[in-house]
């Protein structure tokens, strides 16, 4: 199964459409936003773009409080903590803003095979015992590369694709 990961919207819609399209173009069977959508415009982008759409809020969007109504409408599945996504061969992913204990608490776990996460604007991919713990980068202000990136992660084969957005 290709997951799209993506994070750090910040409401950005111009350049979340593009990512969008781009891990369409490459493949992509689902999406997972790891926090600060920072708008709900981005839960109508994610409808829009026809793929099975995973989200969860980050610490920039609590103030947003009808997110999980309005997620439900558009038809994504939201929490406003954590989320978990069933892979093949009884595996699963898990996706968390990354901004509480939460974080550490499902990689410490040891229950998924990908933890993916935002907040600290700064792609990272490691291990930690038999779980892989992905930060695709940021959408807005990226700090790690200096430049909008998303991951393209292909379950199969435990692949992991960096894409630099333009926009």
């Amino acid at each position: 199964m290709k997951i799209g990961i993506l994070s750090d919207v910040h409401g950005h819609e111009t350049r979340l459409r593009a990512a969008l399209e781009m891990l369409t173009l490459h493949g992509a069977q689902a999406v997972v936003v790891c926090g600060d959508l920072g708008s709900s415009v981005v839960l109508r982008v994610l409808a829009e773009s026809g793929l099975p759409a995973h989200a969860v809020a980050g610490n920039m969007d609590r103030p947003l409080v009808d997110l999980d109504r309005l997620a439900a409408e558009a038809g994504v599945r939201f929490d406003w903590q954590s989320l978990d996504v069933d892979l093949p061969r009884a595996r699963r992913l898990s996706v968390t803003h990354g901004h509480t204990h939460l974080l550490a608490d499902l990689i410490d776990s040891q229950a998924y095979a990908y933890v993916c996460h935002g907040h600290t604007h700064r792609l990272a991919d490691h291990r930690v015992g038999r779980t892989r713990v992905i930060n695709p980068g940021a959408l807005h202000h990226p700090r790690q590369p200096p430049y909008p990136t998303v991951a393209l992660l292909d379950t199969a084969y435990d692949k992991l694709e960096i894409l630099r957005v333009e926009s």
